[in-house]
């Protein structure tokens, strides 16, 4: 009888969390005239509760006109894709490499600089907008896509996270292959990137959920409509092409839900070790 009762009271929030996908899935295929009788109190002000229901006539006319008549919906697509790749490469080109010295190296300095990693990790982007404004301008970046890509690609949340990984490699493995004489970079590549490889998988993973959804960075630095993330895109659809809207959410979300569904035991292994203290 207890675990009856603890998988029900398990169950109603886990019901909870699914229920918006459930519905954005169901309202991708609802017509507007449909979702907009559903939702009238919320997109015109009306008197009464909006209501949820399963599309009476399922139609597939918001994915044909996504698809095929919004060609403004796959620029903001590959740009959105394209600040993605340039971060996730400055993460491992430059992100990879300060958590291994940091975990792995002793040095004057360190735990400053460690300590510096935390501070900027814990800094909204509002505190820290207007000096990278200011950079970005000196660099005459301003309205283009290396705007956000630069700043994201020394974020230091992704370090941060490889950091807890490489700390657990056991400094004996390093040690027996000095004595064999392999070099520091070596030691790197052989030992370093196949043993943290999951901590790795899980920072990228993460760190590009953040991209897709990134909002605050484009709206600041960039003007030009043509550059605009599809995080951007969704916001300016007009409410009374609900259907539409609800449509765009689902295929904007399907990347980072697929992502998310191949690398679900990397993510949950990064959040744990995001949660251990030093």
């Amino acid at each position: 009888m207890r675990k009856k009762l603890l998988l029900c009271s398990l169950c109603i929030p886990a019901a909870a969390a699914v229920l918006p996908l459930i519905f954005l899935i169901a309202g991708s295929v609802t017509g507007n005239v449909e979702i907009r009788e559903y939702l009238s109190p919320i997109i015109f002000g009306g008197d009464g509760y909006a209501v949820w229901h399963f599309p009476l006539y399922p139609t597939l006319r918001n994915f044909v006109e996504l698809l095929l008549d919004s060609p403004e919906f796959f620029q903001m697509f590959w740009n959105t894709q394209k600040i993605t790749v340039g971060i996730l490469a400055g993460q491992i080109l430059f992100g990879i490499p300060a958590a291994w010295g940091l975990a792995c190296y002793e040095f004057s300095g360190k735990k400053m600089i460690y300590r510096i990693y935390i501070v900027l990790m814990m800094m909204p982007f509002q505190v820290t907008m207007l000096s990278e404004y200011l950079q970005l301008k000196g660099l005459s970046l301003l309205d283009t896509h290396w705007a956000v890509i630069l700043p994201g690609m020394f974020a230091t949340f992704t370090p941060f996270l490889i950091y807890r990984f490489f700390c657990d490699i056991p400094k004996a493995l390093f040690e027996a292959a000095r004595m064999d004489g392999a070099g520091e970079i070596r030691i790197f590549f052989t030992i370093g990137l196949p043993i943290g490889s999951s901590g790795i998988i899980a920072a990228l993973l993460l760190e590009f959920l953040t991209c897709q959804s990134m909002l605050e960075e484009p709206l600041t630095f960039i003007e030009t409509k043509s550059r605009f993330p599809l995080s951007l895109y969704l916001p300016q659809i007009d409410l009374t092409q609900a259907g539409f809207a609800v449509c765009a959410s689902f295929v904007a979300a399907l990347p980072a839900v697929m992502l998310f569904l191949m690398g679900q035991d990397y993510l949950e292994q990064g959040i744990v070790a995001a949660g251990v203290k030093s």
